[in-house]
């Protein structure tokens, strides 16, 4: 069932109206006709099932058939900062992080980044960045759409990630297994994270001190280099292993 996400001042009574960029794509790209279903969010844990009423031109009308409480999103709000990649990985960056879970997605100009944005490109990219959040939100069944912040500087990250319960920093110089499992194995369900990826030529020494500084926990991914693209992903892919794992078991101790 495809999703959609609304605000909540577009819920009038049982009826839901969808504007927007989304009503081409429900009229002209899937081409549905009234009388049938789709799924709307409102970025709670709140899933509207609904039945198309009218397609118009301007605006689609859903009617609310019943509500679901679901809870599709990861028990701890991850940031993912990234350092600005070459070409269009951020694209299938975004993609793969959203459907991962993360939160929010920062990218980062670091000074080992080749991409230099100037203030027209920026902004063009981040437009594309967001659509490509929202499309992987509806393929992923999120409940929100993640955000793609504007891109930072290395220290506007970093303070914006003071308000990170953890913040990791895979380090290609960090060394010990053990000590990754470590840090990780402290995460708790509902701590806020925060993910430090650097570019294609990694981070600069003087970042990876600002990190150090800054309460950054350093852990490796493994004897291999990870490309920039591959790094956040796996990171992600094992925190939301584990900390969706101790959901379930702390669910099914206290049920």
């Amino acid at each position: 069932m495809y999703r959609f996400f609304v605000e909540e001042n577009q819920i009038d009574g049982d009826r839901i109206i969808i504007r927007g960029n989304d009503v081409n794509h429900i009229r002209n790209v899937l081409r549905m006709k009234p009388g049938e279903e789709i799924c709307i969010s409102t970025g709670e844990k709140l899933e509207y099932h609904c039945v198309l009423l009218e397609t118009g031109e301007e605006e689609v009308t859903a009617q609310i058939r019943y509500v679901q409480e679901k809870d599709l999103e990861l028990p701890s709000r991850i940031t993912l900062f990234q350092g600005l990649p070459k070409g269009d990985k951020m694209d299938l960056i975004i993609q793969k992080a959203v459907e991962l879970g993360a939160a929010k997605i920062v990218p980062v100009a670091m000074k080992r980044c080749v991409v230099k944005l100037d203030q027209k490109k920026e902004a063009s990219r981040l437009k594309r960045w967001n659509a490509i959040s929202e499309s992987a939100a509806k393929q992923a069944k999120r409940m929100i759409v993640p955000q793609v912040a504007p891109v930072m500087t290395f220290d506007q990250a970093l303070r914006e990630g003071e308000d990170c319960d953890v913040l990791l920093f895979p380090y290609e110089l960090a060394r010990g297994m053990g000590q990754t499992r470590e840090i990780l194995g402290r995460i708790r369900p509902g701590q806020s994270i925060g993910i430090f990826i650097g570019p294609e030529g990694g981070f600069d020494r003087e970042e990876a001190k600002q990190a150090k500084e800054a309460g950054a926990s350093f852990l490796t991914l493994g004897r291999r280099i990870l490309r920039t693209e591959t790094a956040g992903m796996t990171l992600l892919s094992i925190l939301m292993f584990q900390l969706e794992q101790e959901e379930e078991e702390n669910g099914s101790i206290s049920g």
